[in-house]
């Protein structure tokens, strides 16, 4: 009866490098930590085993044969919204992005700590378990927030610039909603990191500056005064300006 227990609430990983190296590291270290782990080799394999079925995490390596894993998790992401964390070698600013458009919850660049997937894996996890939005389990989130030219209906998770929806990944939609939750209020990136993202010991600051360019980019294109109003407070972090400047990028 507690094996069947235990088995019931093993959380299930999909580790996916085409290095049999990589594999066996990461299989170690998170087996260790009471994760059930299953392993492919390349982006088509990984595919077909995120589809068949229900991962509560996918580790996923970008450079590998068949598939790539910005491919591999553009597909995933048409079918389920089970979180994936990316590994590469590509450190670069437009791997990131790309990583990210795709609906990437966290990117890390090899060389990496395995204790540090470790964390950021029961991070992401925790978070999902809690919701998927941005106010850290608070009940309170199933009303529209409303500002002029920007509003969010926490029920469908939609997003309107001046009245045209905004197509947002999940992790773009919890910082919006999150500046949103507190109009003209400064935000910190570790504050960021650690409400949105939920990392309490961990996190590249610049995931937070990278899906604030991405957020404002996406907004932009459907009105120009709604990109405005996410502000950067320099020396400071960000906040929802309630009142956009004209002169603000």
């Amino acid at each position: 009866m507690t094996d069947e227990k235990v088995q019931e609430n093993e959380k299930k990983l999909l580790v996916v490098d085409d290095e049999d190296r990589i594999r066996r590291l990461l299989k170690m270290y998170l087996e260790k930590a009471d994760y059930s782990i299953d392993e492919a080799e390349n982006g088509q394999q990984a595919l077909e085993m995120a589809m068949e079925n229900d991962y509560d995490l996918i580790l996923l390596d970008v450079m590998m044969p068949e598939m790539d894993g910005v491919e591999v998790a553009e597909e995933i992401r048409k079918e389920k919204d089970t979180p994936i964390m990316m590994l590469t070698a590509k450190g670069e600013e437009l791997n990131r992005i790309q990583g990210f458009e795709a609906g990437v919850d966290d990117y890390i660049v090899k060389p990496f700590s395995p204790r540090e997937i470790v964390l950021r894996v029961a991070a992401i996890i925790k978070r999902t378990k809690s919701g998927s939005g941005a106010s850290g389990g608070n009940a309170e989130v199933t009303d529209t927030l409303k500002l002029p030219h920007l509003e969010i209906d926490n029920d469908s998770r939609r997003v309107t610039a001046d009245g045209k929806a905004v197509n947002l990944t999940p992790k773009e939609y919890d910082l919006l909603h999150y500046l949103m939750s507190a109009p003209d209020q400064i935000f910190g990136r570790e504050q960021l990191l650690r409400e949105v993202w939920k990392y309490e010991f961990f996190g590249d600051l610049r995931t937070v500056d990278t899906h604030v360019k991405r957020l404002r980019e996406k907004l932009k294109k459907e009105s120009d005064i709604a990109a405005k109003m996410i502000e950067t407070v320099w020396g400071l972090g960000y906040k929802l300006n309630s009142y956009p400047h004209e002169e603000e990028e």
